[in-house]
């Protein structure tokens, strides 16, 4: 007897429908996969078998032939579980063919017959969705993050036995409603906080400006000035995801196996702090699938790069095209899997190999070739797409211990989302457009609202400073940034300088 089953396997951030066909033939008992299994795919025969018989199934000594239809696309994952089981049984003649018709599954099984959670919920989901199905049969613990897509039937299920005795019985619960509660954010108090950190003015409100702008940032200065501490505070400041973002940051995630079974998926932005060792395959993505990468799992969030010049250069310079196209592509022989990755790049490093050039101590005893060699690793064209450089220095220890009188996040949140909701109302009229780092330098330049003043000075500086014309425009957006946090309509002469003092000479010559 023949069964077909339906389901779906991700390629990327989408999933495609896969029909899985299992044959109970006489003969000699044994399993055959086609259709461009992996190994973890294929391993399945094992899983089924053992959860069939646990759950209290038989399986019946057949020569069982599982076709993956389209047999030309590779499959991975362990999602494929569930279809081969329910194929199986249909096939054995243990559940009738009607009770899974129009219905879509995916799981992996446990040997004791639970269902488990799968990476690439999400993708199913929508795939589910275009395909029309009665229900999509997923895990209990990828119910919330399926959820999110609002209007896909759902069939949450624990076990294999409890399954089968829902589709035999017609009692199936089907789940179409609004998606669980997602937050906003967690508490400032519970997380750190601004508040924290004294001194740092300067560093302050470059960290403010690139969280109202979304644009890249660059600290640069001796150990223990901060660097660190001032990056892993920017979360704090940061608007929560719009329902779309949170749909895309959600569907990556999810794929990428970083998304917890069974939490549920919340607004705040992600944070990503890979270290320094970190390969070409684990920053842009890669390895069996591809999966993504760090520069992706940042998407619509935050890359925050401890000790950037430690990376090599190649490593560094593999971002360059994601910062300036959004988005990754890892071409295979077979297919290219394409990723977003629209992220604000946070980089701290020191000045030279020892960490003190420059700070006044004595203590650096680098050579000049050896801190000229050590800054070479940020190359040029990747240090023009890094809108904001600013030096951090030390903070002396009499102003410890005041941090009551330092500004919370809380307080710097708020004039960060009002100069969001600014942007957001400006560009409107520019699709897939929403903060000032990605408006058009062209139309920014013509429709942004800038004083001949400004204009005239912002002229003047990139002739000076031979600014390249990526740069010019990056500057314009940050002094279009500075101007929306100041509540201002036009994009002033002080702003423009504001925006050209965090970009110094020699990252513009280089």
């Amino acid at each position: 007897m023949l069964a077909a089953i339906r389901t779906a396997t991700v390629l990327g951030i989408d999933a495609l429908e896969v029909t899985v066909e299992v044959d109970a033939a006489p003969g000699l008992p044994g399993w055959t996969m086609v259709g461009l299994p992996s190994g973890s795919v294929r391993e399945a025969r094992e899983r089924v078998g053992a959860a069939l018989v646990n759950a209290g199934f038989t399986l019946p000594p057949r020569r069982w032939t599982v076709n993956l239809s389209p047999a030309d696309l590779r499959k991975e994952g362990t999602a494929f579980d569930l279809p081969v089981a329910i194929g199986v049984l249909v096939a054995s003649g243990q559940l009738d063919a009607g009770r899974v018709r129009d219905l879509m599954f995916v799981g992996e099984l446990g040997l004791d017959g639970s269902v488990r959670a799968v990476r690439g919920a999400l993708p199913v989901a929508r795939a589910a969705r275009t395909a029309a199905v009665r229900a999509l049969v997923l895990p209990q613990e990828n119910a919330a993050e399926a959820a999110l897509l609002r209007d896909v039937p759902l069939a949450p299920v624990g076990g294999l036995r409890a399954l089968v005795a829902a589709l035999a019985g017609g009692r199936l619960q089907v789940v179409v409603g609004p998606p669980p509660v997602v937050g906003d954010r967690p508490s400032t108090a519970a997380g750190p906080d601004f508040s924290e950190v004294v001194g740092q003015p300067g560093a302050k409100r470059a960290l403010e400006i690139a969280a109202a702008g979304r644009h890249n940032l660059l600290f640069v200065g001796p150990p223990g000035a901060g660097k660190t501490m001032l990056a892993r505070r920017l979360p704090s400041i940061l608007p929560p995801l719009a329902d779309d973002e949170l749909l895309e940051v959600v569907a990556i995630h999810s794929v990428g196996g970083v998304l917890a079974a069974g939490a549920t998926p919340t607004r705040v932005p992600p944070f990503r702090a890979p270290h320094h060792t970190t390969s070409l395959a684990g920053l842009i993505g890669g390895g069996p699938g591809p999966r993504p990468g760090e520069v992706s799992l940042a998407h619509r969030g935050v890359l925050f790069l401890d000790e950037l010049l430690e990376l090599p250069r190649y490593l560094l310079d593999a971002m360059r095209q994601p910062l300036e196209d959004g988005r990754v592509v890892l071409a295979r022989a077979a297919h290219a899997v394409a990723y977003p990755a629209r992220f604000q790049l946070v980089g701290a490093a020191n000045p030279c190999p020892c960490g003190f050039d420059g700070d006044g101590s004595g203590r650096c005893r680098c050579s000049a070739a050896d801190i000229a060699r050590y800054r070479a690793r940020l190359s040029g064209p990747l240090a023009d797409r890094i809108d904001l450089h600013v030096a951090v220095g030390a903070v002396a220890l009499a102003e410890l211990g005041r941090s009551a009188q330092e500004e919370r996040s809380a307080a710097i949140l708020e004039r960060v989302v009002a100069a969001r909701e600014a942007q957001r109302e400006r560009y409107r009229v520019l699709p897939g457009v929403r903060c000032n780092a990605d408006a058009p330098g062209g139309w920014l330049r013509d429709h942004g609202v800038i004083t001949p003043d400004a204009h005239a000075l912002l002229r003047t500086a990139a002739e000076r400073l031979r600014l390249s014309a990526r740069g010019f425009h990056r500057t314009l957006r940050v002094a279009r940034t500075v101007a929306d946090l100041d509540r201002a309509e036009e994009v002033s002469a002080h702003a423009v300088a504001e925006a050209l003092l965090l970009r110094p000479a020699e990252v513009a010559n280089a």
